[in-house]
């Protein structure tokens, strides 16, 4: 995730209302059994997945909405614009 996030970073990551997630976010996701920082690269709504990518314009694929577990909020302490309202609060249902 160079630059967005370089190896060894801190990032705070949050449960995250999949139905919120934008172009431009960094989901926490699993990917063949491996949990990873992606990209989100292009959001389905009708289908309820995401395509995740990495930064440097591969595209990893899609994936729906129950594998994606968090959103970055911060790296190194830096605030990331729009993500800490897409996070999921106690007691949300993100079942629609």
């Amino acid at each position: 995730m160079v630059p967005l996030v370089r190896s060894r970073q801190q990032v705070v990551v949050a449960p995250v209302d999949p139905a919120k997630l934008e172009v431009g976010d960094i989901v926490l996701a699993r990917v063949a059994g491996t949990v990873y920082l992606h990209l989100v690269s292009s959001v389905d709504p009708a289908r309820k997945r995401v395509q995740i990518s990495n930064n440097r314009g591969r595209i990893n694929g899609w994936t729906s909405h129950d594998r994606v577990f968090g959103i970055c909020v911060a790296v190194e302490g830096v605030t990331r614009n729009g993500a800490a309202a897409k996070a999921r609060t106690a007691g949300s249902d993100d079942s629609s």
